[in-house]
């Protein structure tokens, strides 16, 4: 089964081909030029930081930095949603600050459990139902983070979701992410997935985490745990009900079409294969919107991500019954304690 994709989408999925190569394809080395070009854009961008002609703005309270140096996904939503967790394990009141991509508008908003995705983005949408801590979107996320901390002045540390290349803001802490994939083929943009070169060594305050089995870049890191929890109807898991959930192993056994809108979607079929299921593949590009239903009429048994259902109705399904799996991330002890550490000496203010 496939999806109609546009221009675009193509282009992507070309790209996406090229970058994730072990050798460096042809394509690689003909769009070269462009990654040079786009690393000097990226340094001049940096320059007056650097220079000390600009300052970067501190926000209200201490700010850890959730991000990658590539394109795409490596598992940045689930590291941020589990350092909000280990935050208010350690008695912390957590704050979440995000660009929130794909969005209609660039306005400072409130993240509310019953907002859109159009309207905040899927990702903050995803981490304020996962956490229910106050999540902020902003053009500018020094902006998001002066506004949640006065309209919720118990936050006494905030989370950035994404934001390394945003020069702009100060951070406290810095948690690279990275999955199975490292930097492939280890050229910057266009050419490759890298948004800034690999650093010999890290910065003061930088912890790396793999999304992986091992490590997959030369960094020293951690790595994080990762397994698929129930299947949840579609329609409690919107309610933020259990009562429907089901084992995996509930659904061994029955057609299943296995629909992801993520940068990286073979993990997600790859693991609920893992558990036992037989599954028909559907990836759809990272962000997809669902203006309209991807799988044909009739289709019975849909099993999805949290991503993907924070943007499905349950009354547009009519026949067909869609399961919803979340992650369980989480990010070793070892890991807890440095990030910990790293916040030690900020205080809120």
């Amino acid at each position: 089964m496939s999806t109609s994709a546009g221009p675009g989408a193509a282009l992507e999925a070309l790209l996406q081909r090229c970058w994730w190569q072990p050798r460096r394809t042809a394509l690689a080395q003909l769009l070269r030029p462009l990654s040079w070009l786009y690393a000097a854009l990226a340094a001049l961008h940096r320059a007056p930081y650097r220079w000390g002609w600009r300052r970067a703005e501190r926000a209200p309270v201490p700010l850890v930095v959730v991000g990658n140096l590539i394109a795409g996904g490596a598992g940045k939503t689930p590291t941020v949603i589990a350092v909000v967790e280990l935050l208010r394990a350690a008695g912390r009141q957590p704050g979440v600050v995000s660009r929130g991509y794909g969005r209609r508008s660039v306005a400072v908003l409130e993240v509310t459990t019953d907002a859109l995705a159009t309207d905040v983005g899927d990702e903050p949408l995803l981490i304020r139902r996962r956490t229910g801590v106050p999540v902020f979107v902003a053009g500018q996320r020094i902006a998001a983070a002066r506004t949640l901390c006065a309209a919720h002045p118990d936050v006494d540390v905030l989370v950035s979701d994404d934001g390394l290349q945003h020069h702009a803001m100060a951070r406290d802490a810095a948690l690279l992410v990275f999955d199975e994939r490292g930097v492939g083929n280890g050229l910057r943009l266009p050419a490759g997935p890298l948004r800034e070169a690999l650093p010999a060594r890290l910065p003061p305050s930088t912890l790396v985490l793999y999304n992986a089995p091992a490590p997959s870049t030369r960094l020293p890191g951690e790595l994080a745990s990762r397994r698929l929890g129930l299947a949840v109807p579609l329609a409690d898991w919107l309610a933020g009900r259990q009562g429907g959930a089901v084992p995996l192993a509930a659904l061994a056994g029955r057609p299943l079409l296995a629909v992801a809108g993520l940068a990286a979607p073979e993990r997600f079929f790859t693991m609920l294969e893992a558990a036992g299921l037989a599954v028909e593949r559907l990836p759809l590009p990272d962000h997809h919107a669902y203006d309209t239903l991807p799988w044909l009429a009739g289709t019975t048994d849909v099993i999805t991500t949290e991503k993907d259902a924070i943007k499905l109705t349950p009354g547009s399904l009519v026949t067909t019954r869609v399961w919803v799996v979340g992650l369980d991330f989480r990010i070793p002890d070892h890991m807890t304690q440095q990030l910990l550490r790293c916040l030690k000496a900020q205080s809120p203010p």
